[in-house]
């Protein structure tokens, strides 16, 4: 069953879990330019301490948190108790839970999530996701929990909010197939041959987007757009079968929703995610004018499409298929990628070698069907365990 959640009052009170990270700034972008509607009443971070006390003294929360305890009192210190800072797992579960806050933006990098997600559900606390890992390795958990407790799961990615706007107004009954669109990133068209010369620099050079290191090197694999395959599964209830990726260089259609009748609904925007922070920050009503950047038709005189080329770009395929399996295959390959993808930017493991080192892990994993938090956590360890066995064994560089 999709996640449409019934329309309500408009919410204030933001907290915001991975601060410090390219969509926490930028959602503090978006609730500078609304100050005057949206309270900022928590932040987390892990170790970027100075951006985490410069946030704090802008937007003086009610509580922060960061990683260690010893950050904690060096927070403490600087801020002259003027804000309340907690540490760890505790300290983010707190800010997601604190009882002003309505509205929680998720973008804490991976499984660190999972858990404060979870809290900020059973606090009957509005989610707007932004880290993929929560719906992929605990899609089916979350979305229970959602259910359950009737909380809104509000998507922040831009492909996801895309569809989400498109489907304003109709019944998931109505979806006939969902395009998520897809740069094709910076080696679109290169071949077997030409991966194995890839550089960390060339995998960093999004043509497109400004993420950080690690969603842009999912970009360059396509792994990032099969995360945004289960996600979508997730989000909407829509089988796989109906969710196409189609290649879109320029990045200026977001997405686009076929409906049983024909239709194609689909939305349009810069490259810029703070739009779709904004609308998930003031869904259902609309947000007051800002000077973010503008789409001009002008800049693009001619728009692109194109399948994704599976075969060479492994990555897609790999999703598509732990998304069909089901259980905890996608948590496995979550945390498989999340080492490939480290060891990459390390040195240690070739960019044309994270694909088979993925298909590797999955082919060794028995999966467990219908799994509970403890068993994807498992299965988590087991996939990051089996990942750096594997690259450190075969020195796959």
């Amino acid at each position: 069953m999709a996640l449409f959640a019934k329309r309500g009052n408009l919410l204030t009170n933001i907290s915001v879990l991975g601060s410090t990270g390219s969509i926490g700034t930028q959602t503090l972008d978006v609730l500078r330019a609304h100050k005057t509607v949206l309270k900022t009443r928590g932040l987390s971070a892990g170790s970027n301490l100075p951006l985490l006390e410069k946030q704090a003294l802008t937007y003086l929360p009610d509580l922060i948190s960061v990683k260690t305890e010893d950050n904690a009192l060096i927070l403490t210190k600087r801020l002259k108790n003027k804000v309340e800072v907690m540490w760890g797992e505790e300290g983010n579960i707190a800010v997601a839970t604190l009882p002003k806050t309505e509205r929680i933006v998720i973008a804490t990098p991976g499984l660190p999530g999972i858990k404060p997600t979870l809290a900020a559900i059973r606090k009957k606390k509005t989610i707007a996701l932004a880290t993929k890992e929560v719906l992929v390795a605990a899609g089916v958990v979350i979305t229970q929990e959602a259910k359950k407790q009737s909380v809104q799961i509000l998507p922040i990615d831009s492909e996801h909010s895309a569809i989400f706007q498109c489907l304003q107004g109709r019944k998931p009954e109505e979806i006939s197939r969902i395009f998520l669109t897809c740069s094709g990133g910076p080696f679109r068209g290169f071949k077997n041959e030409d991966l194995k010369k890839v550089t960390v620099e060339q995998a960093l050079n999004h043509p497109s987007w400004k993420m950080g290191r690690k969603i842009t090197i999912d970009s360059a694999t396509l792994m990032n757009k099969g995360f945004e395959v289960i996600e979508a599964h997730w989000l909407f209830g829509v089988p796989y079968d109906k969710i196409k990726v189609i290649v879109h260089p320029q990045s200026v259609v977001h997405s686009a929703v076929e409906f049983t009748d024909g239709t194609i609904i689909a939305q349009i925007g810069p490259s810029d995610m703070r739009l779709p922070i904004q609308y998930a920050l003031f869904y259902p009503k609309k947000s007051s004018t800002n000077k973010f950047k503008r789409f001009h038709f002008d800049d693009y005189p001619n728009m692109t499409f194109d399948h994704p080329d599976i075969k060479t770009f492994r990555c897609l395929d790999l999703a598509y298929q732990a998304g069909r399996s089901g259980g905890t295959f996608p948590a496995v390959l979550s945390a498989a990628n999340d080492i490939c993808v480290s060891s990459f930017l390390a040195g240690s493991l070739s960019f044309h070698n994270i694909w088979p080192v993925l298909e590797k892990v999955l082919e060794k994993h028995k999966t467990i069907n219908n799994p509970d938090l403890e068993d994807i956590l498992d299965a988590d360890s087991w996939g990051r365990a089996e990942a750096s066995q594997l690259i450190a064994k075969h020195k796959m560089i």
